[in-house]
């Protein structure tokens, strides 16, 4: 007889990606020092200074709004059905709210990027497998979206920046790419890299950046069933701020870990240096995995903002998802797991 026990986890994770880290590398780190100095209290620090970096590369909260969306190719997919596995303990996040409270550093710095996004193409749009698999492959993003088995889950997103979200996202197993992947057994990571078009999104003209953004999981936490391949959000195609029309959503690991606007897969026996990491890695590691006893080097992660309530609530051990995910870490005591 199969028991299916309830799992603990609920809480949504929305695209909350990329950090504070303006303060990026040591060009950049003399001009935010003053910043910085300026600001103490953790959620100062980063609206402050998104605010004051934020029209630098294309992120303008006066801009205007972008485009409407053209039809997606796969709108009749949504909405899916919800997995009742995957639930919350707090309200989801209103579209509203999180659909404009966003990290895309492409386009930006600025919160508001959902104003900066609207020259992203998303179609055509294709998706590289490579590196040790079977047979190396290109797909369409429509193909792609079409042969994988599409549910909503109901996932809590924490922010390295101290907020937090709970979001509806729609998409399918991040195991399920991996067996259509077919890698080799001497894969260990599965490396994940976002477009490069500095024509297309200005925020990657700045100098100071490792584009394109580069984001990595161990094979055992690629094929965790909490690991989420996303495409839609609320029932609908996934907006291009939330990282249309391919994304990561991996809910007790910090935001940035969740690379968006995927365009390349790669299998490899070597653990990728993500883009956080190149660029701060005293702040931002490979594993980044929540933990509220572990801060910040410049603010506590004790506590978060639930965006959108203006309440503070303590933070859970891996987001709350500890039971789903920790027994992945249980051999790697000598390893920094929650930067």
């Amino acid at each position: 007889m199969l028991i299916k026990r309830p799992r603990r986890w609920e809480i949504p994770e929305s695209e909350a990606t990329p950090e504070a880290v303006f303060f990026g590398r040591r060009r950049f780190l003399k001009g935010a020092a003053a910043i910085a100095a300026t600001t103490t209290a953790i959620g100062a620090t980063q609206a402050d200074a998104a605010s004051l970096f934020g029209n630098l590369f294309g992120g303008d909260d006066s801009a205007k709004p972008a485009a409407p969306e053209a039809p997606d190719p796969t709108a009749d997919l949504y909405p899916a059905k919800r997995n009742p596995a995957f639930t919350l303990d707090r309200a989801v996040t209103p579209e509203p709210v999180s659909s404009t409270y966003n990290n895309f550093y492409e386009f930006g710095t600025s919160k508001g990027i959902y104003r900066d996004v609207g020259s992203l193409r998303t179609r055509p749009w294709t998706v590289e497998i490579a590196g040790m698999v079977e047979t190396p492959r290109t797909v369409g993003i429509d193909d792609l979206i079409r042969a994988m088995p599409l549910e909503e889950r109901l996932y809590r997103h924490r922010c390295v920046e101290a907020w937090s979200m709970a979001v509806p996202w729609t998409g399918f197993p991040l195991s399920k790419l991996v067996e259509y992947a077919k890698p080799l057994s001497g894969a260990t990571y599965v490396r994940m890299e976002t477009f490069l078009d500095t024509a297309m999104a200005p925020g990657q003209k700045a100098p100071f950046y490792p584009w394109p953004y580069v984001e990595g999981l161990t094979m055992a936490e690629a094929t965790n069933d909490l690991a989420f391949m996303v495409t839609g959000v609320y029932g609908k195609p996934l907006l291009k701020q939330f990282g249309a029309p391919l994304r990561l959503a991996v809910p007790w690991k910090y935001g940035f870990k969740s690379v968006k606007s995927i365009v390349r897969f790669t299998f490899t026996d070597k653990r990728p240096e993500t883009f956080w990491e190149s660029l701060q890695s005293s702040e931002y590691g490979f594993w980044a995995n929540v933990n509220p006893a572990v801060p910040h080097p410049r603010w506590s992660q004790a506590t978060e903002e639930v965006i959108g309530t203006g309440e503070r609530v303590p933070t859970q051990i891996y987001n709350g998802y500890g039971p789903e995910v920790a027994g992945l870490y249980k051999d790697l005591g000598s390893e920094q797991l929650f930067m």
